[in-house]
C-alpha cells in the first residue's frame, strides 16, 4: 500500500508538471493553443482528479477494513456451535437415489441462488449457482464542501433558539494632548441567533426487497437519506437568504473585489490576489482560512499565474490534503455560482467564522406500520439545523463579476 501511495504522489506531481508546461506553452503564443494541446491539457485534468478520487477511495477504504476487523473480532469471540446436518438435503439424497417416492421442499432461508444455464441444461448446466457481487455501487454526486471547511459546528441536544453574542465594533484610542478631556470609546455589540431549520426525506421500499435483496440494502438507503439531509442543508448553507431557513455564507458576505468590465465575471490572478489581501491578516492567518468554489471555477483558476510567472494553484504534495491557491486550501462545491457578470463566485477567508448549529443530530428511523395496507417499509431521516456568519466584520468575502 505505501508503494503504491508514493506512485500516486509521484504521477500526481508529474501530471501537473505536464500541465504546467503545455499553459506556459500556450501563453507564450498569447494564450493560443495549438494541435491538440487543449485536449491533452483537458485530459491531464482530469487525471488529477481522477487521482485524487482514488486517494479518497483508498482512505475510505481503509477505513471500512478497520470497521471489518472490528466486526470479525466481535464475532469470533462468541462461542462456536457444531454444525447441524441438513435433514432436507439428506432427503434429497434420498428421493435422488429413489428411496424415496416424494419429499417435501421448505422454502430457503438465508442467501439463496438463482440458477443459471451454462451449456446445455441438460448436461448439468442448471446446477450451476449465480455468483452476486454483495456490494451496491452506488453513482457519485457533487456534494456539500461547506461541512469540509472547517466551519464551527455546535452540537445540541434541543432546538431552542441559541443566541451568540458578538463585537461589531472595537475601541480606539486618540493622542489627547495635556489636560485634554479624553475622547469615550466604547465597543459596540450584537446578537446573531441560531435556529433549528428541519430537514427531512423519506424513503420506502418493499419487504420482499428488503427480504431478497444480495446488497446491504437498508445500509445504503441509510447512507443516501444522510447525503440527500446534507446536499439540502449545503445549498442553503452557501446561498439561503435567512428567511424560514439558514443564512448563507454568500449572503452575508462582503465583497472584497469586483472584476473588470468586458469579461463576462471572469477573474484574473490580480482579482484574486486583491480578494485575498482584502481579508485582513488574522483572519487570512487562520487555520480555516481558505478559498471556495465549483469545479468549472477552480478550472480556471488553475490556469493562473502571478506577475513573476509563478502558478497561484499548487497541488498538494501529501496525499489527502487539499491544494492550495495562494497558499490556502480550496474547497469546492457545486452550491457556488459559477463564474458571470455580478456573480459571487469566488469565497475567500475564514470559514471558522461560519456557524452550524446542529439539534438532536441526525435521525434514521424504520416504521414498518405508515405504509402496513402496501407492505411497504418506510425510512424516514431528519435533521434540524441551521447556519449562520456570526463574525460579520470581514471574516469572509467574495469575488463579484463586474455588471457587465
Amino acid at each position: 500500500m505505501t508503494d503504491l501511495i508514493k506512485r500516486l504522489q509521484e504521477r500526481r506531481a508529474n501530471v501537473w508538471e505536464q500541465a504546467k508546461e503545455l499553459l506556459d506553452a500556450a501563453e507564450k503564443r498569447g494564450g493560443a493553443w495549438e494541435g491538440e494541446e487543449e485536449q491533452k491539457y483537458q485530459r491531464l485534468n482530469a487525471d488529477l482528479d481522477a487521482i485524487d478520487l482514488r486517494v479518497k477511495d483508498m482512505a475510505d477504504a481503509e477505513q471500512r477494513a478497520k470497521d471489518a476487523e472490528a466486526a470479525f473480532a466481535g464475532l469470533l469471540a462468541k462461542p462456536e456451535t457444531a454444525p447441524v446436518a441438513d435433514k432436507r438435503d439428506s432427503e434429497l439424497r434420498r428421493w435422488a437415489r429413489g428411496e424415496m417416492r416424494g419429499v417435501d421442499i421448505a422454502a430457503p432461508s438465508g442467501v439463496s441462488f438463482r440458477d443459471l444455464t451454462k451449456g446445455t441444461a441438460t448436461a448439468g448446466g442448471n446446477t450451476v449457482p449465480t455468483t452476486f457481487y454483495g456490494q451496491l455501487m452506488a453513482h457519485l454526486i457533487e456534494v456539500s464542501g461547506v461541512m469540509m471547511a472547517g466551519p464551527t459546528v455546535l452540537n445540541t441536544a434541543s432546538g431552542e433558539t441559541i443566541e451568540v453574542p458578538v463585537t461589531t465594533a472595537h475601541s480606539s484610542a486618540a493622542l489627547t494632548a495635556e489636560a485634554a478631556a479624553i475622547t469615550e470609546s466604547d465597543p459596540a455589540f450584537a446578537k446573531r441567533t441560531l435556529g433549528a431549520y428541519k430537514y427531512g426525506v423519506l424513503l420506502q421500499a418493499s419487504s420482499e426487497l428488503l427480504s431478497d435483496t444480495g446488497v446491504d440494502l437498508e445500509g445504503y438507503l441509510a447512507m443516501q437519506a444522510g447525503r440527500a439531509l446534507g446536499n439540502a442543508f449545503g445549498v442553503h448553507a452557501v446561498t439561503g437568504d435567512g428567511s424560514s431557513k439558514p443564512t448563507g455564507i454568500v449572503t452575508s458576505a462582503s465583497t472584497g473585489k469586483t472584476g473588470g468590465t468586458g469579461v463576462a465575471g471572469a477573474f484574473t490572478a490580480d482579482d484574486l490576489i486583491d480578494l485575498y489581501y482584502s481579508v485582513i491578516a488574522p483572519y487570512r492567518n487562520s487555520t480555516s482560512c481558505g478559498w471556495m468554489m465549483r469545479d468549472a471555477t477552480l478550472a480556471a483558476a488553475r490556469k493562473l499565474k502571478d506577475s513573476q510567472g509563478q502558478y497561484l494553484w499548487q497541488p498538494s504534495i501529501q496525499l489527502g490534503t487539499p491544494d492550495t491557491l495562494l497558499s490556502k486550501p480550496v474547497h469546492t462545491d457545486p452550491n457556488v455560482a459559477a463564474v458571470a457578470t455580478t456573480a459571487k463566485s469566488v469565497i475567500f477567508g475564514d470559514f471558522s467564522a461560519y456557524f452550524v448549529r446542529m439539534a438532536g443530530g441526525v435521525r434514521f428511523e424504520r416504521s414498518d406500520d405508515y405504509a402496513f395496507n402496501s407492505d411497504l417499509v418506510t425510512y424516514r431521516a431528519i435533521i434540524r439545523a441551521d447556519g449562520l456568519t456570526v463574525d460579520q466584520t470581514g471574516a469572509l468575502k467574495v469575488f463579484a463579476g463586474a455588471a457587465t
